[in-house]
């Protein structure tokens, strides 16, 4: 009987591979021909061949013997090396020869070969490491009714005011039911996540036990080891307010809050890409809020059934209610210029001149600013928000701020720029009365009258005194007491509509007689 076998296996004693380990197993087993003719035939030993007939085995496995290498008693230090190294930046890392120098300086006398197989074998183990537990594998999450929500900016474009502008999107999405709402910004600061919550649990209906953040500025200060995190203080107040708890992500890890990441993308390409143009951003923010709600609707669940709008109909119940809105403001310490000015992001706002050059509190919020000392709010503006680097700085003016300073200087109501800004019939009285010697200071105390009485009041007197040609301070001070005192209260008299005389007079020139005569003398 001839049997053709591997040329390079006959003849070689106790070496075997796949082809001729399948050989003989059909030899004893199926053809049930002896292990001495089996030996005749392969040249392999009779011990070869019962160990693989005994083992069962039907895959040839050589069991490689442990020896005793002299990278043994530095195998840890070298791993702890090489793991130090992979967290550094590729131009800082040390080479394998530099690492082989340092083992040899502390008694590693075995060869640069066998430090580089170490490092091939601990560099392929750390991949498969990855592969398996790192990035690119991933728990599905699952959140109960109310447990949750996910918050995340993103920048968008948008045409506002017919001019495009790069609009930073507060994106706030519910974990369970999956709803979401969308409002538009022009900066990514602390006043604006706080108005951005607000409006979003306002939406949503309540708010849940926890939110989900990633490591933002306007939330954390300062990310430490681990879970450690140096939360912002008015952060920390804005969460103790609505009674949720907060998880920051780990750092450049997205995928903690994968639902709210998707929702950046989704709502890219499905609202903002159809987006209208707009006349200002209250509208904008109107029509994101009125679209998310539509979405709603349209978009199935995908766990649940039915649509994102009927998982959160159902979950709406088991929010948190949301009670009053946060007083979201971020508070600034500011000191009033001698012009009765403050700074504030490159623009000046102005102040009652009675606070100049002393020290205040500056409250922002998202579209205005508060100047609050002492207790009691000075003044309001509303806030200027530029992301363009090349538009010139402004100042916003209230000239009733200004009015005790022209009390004591009435010569600065000529050119102060404040008074620019003063309504039309009082800018028209002005140029009336700085033509005739006095007029600046009689401007002045028409002027300050508004600090006693209605502006509106003042403005309907000054209007009836240029309509009747008498622009004077008396004539103005006459109609504002006029208005302001209103109708005479006196009770109205009753007259006849004719007097009827009940004794007649009688006619006696004798009377005049008698006053002629000298004698008679008359009281002068």
């Amino acid at each position: 009987m001839s049997v053709h076998l591997p040329g390079r296996m006959v003849g070689v004693i106790g070496v075997i591979d796949m082809e001729l380990l399948s050989v003989i197993r059909r030899w004893h087993h199926r053809d049930c021909i002896p292990i001495r003719e089996i030996e005749r035939r392969t040249g392999l030993s009779r011990n070869t061949i019962r160990k693989y007939l005994r083992a069962d085995a039907v895959e040839v496995r050589f069991k490689v013997p442990e020896r005793p290498s002299r990278l043994d008693p530095f195998a840890d230090k070298l791993s702890e090396w090489l793991r130090v190294e992979a967290g550094k930046g590729r131009k800082g890392r040390r080479t394998v020869r530099r690492i082989h120098a340092d083992l040899v300086a502390l008694g590693y006398a075995g060869s640069y070969a066998r430090v580089a197989a170490f490092v091939r074998r601990w560099q392929a183990g750390r991949e498969v490491a990855q592969r398996t537990t790192g990035r690119g594998v991933f728990v599905p999450l699952a959140f109960q009714p109310g447990e949750a929500f996910q918050f995340d900016w993103s920048e968008d474009w948008a045409t506002v005011g017919g001019k495009r502008l790069k609009l930073q999107a507060a994106h706030t999405k519910l974990s369970h039911s999956r709803a979401f709402v969308i409002r538009a910004y022009k900066l990514q600061t602390h006043e604006m996540l706080f108005d951005a919550l607000a409006e979003a649990f306002r939406v949503l209906g309540g708010v849940p036990r926890r939110g989900i953040f990633d490591n933002m500025r306007t939330a954390v200060d300062r990310v430490g080891t681990g879970k450690v995190r140096q939360v912002n203080a008015r952060f920390q107040a804005m969460a103790s307010h609505y009674l949720f708890e907060t998880t920051f992500c780990s750092p450049a890890s997205g995928w903690e809050k994968g639902q709210v990441e998707k929702n950046v993308q989704d709502a890219r390409r499905q609202i903002w890409q159809v987006m209208p143009p707009f006349m200002d951003l209250p509208a904008l923010n109107a029509w994101l809020e009125a679209r998310c709600i539509e979405r709603w609707g349209e978009i199935p669940h995908g766990v649940l059934p039915g649509s994102v709008a009927e998982a959160h109909a159902r979950e709406r119940t088991s929010l948190m209610p949301m009670g009053r809105a946060f007083d979201g403001f971020v508070e600034h310490a500011k000191r009033v210029s001698p012009t009765c000015l403050v700074h504030f992001e490159s623009n000046r706002y102005s102040v009652p001149a009675s606070f100049a050059n002393r020290p205040v509190s500056l409250r922002v919020y998202p579209d205005r600013l508060v100047v609050v000392a002492e207790g009691q709010v000075l003044c309001e503006h509303a806030r200027i928000v530029e992301r363009s680097h090349d538009v010139p700085s402004r100042s916003v003016y209230d000239w009733r701020h200004y009015l005790a300073v022209i009390q004591r200087k009435p010569g600065a109501l000529r050119n102060g720029a404040p008074f620019a800004e003063m309504p039309e019939a009082f800018r028209r009285l002005q140029a009336h009365l700085l033509r005739r010697p006095g007029g600046e200071r009689e401007m002045v105390d028409i002027l300050a009258l508004v600090l006693q009485h209605d502006e509106g009041a003042v403005l309907c007197a000054v209007e009836l005194a240029l309509e009747g040609g008498v622009a004077t301070k008396t004539h103005v001070l006459n109609l504002l007491h006029r208005l302001t005192d209103g109708p005479s209260t006196a009770a109205a008299i009753d007259a006849p509509q004719a007097l009827v005389l009940t004794q007649e007079p009688r006619a006696d020139i004798g009377r005049y007689d008698a006053l002629r005569d000298r004698e008679v003398r008359h009281a002068s």
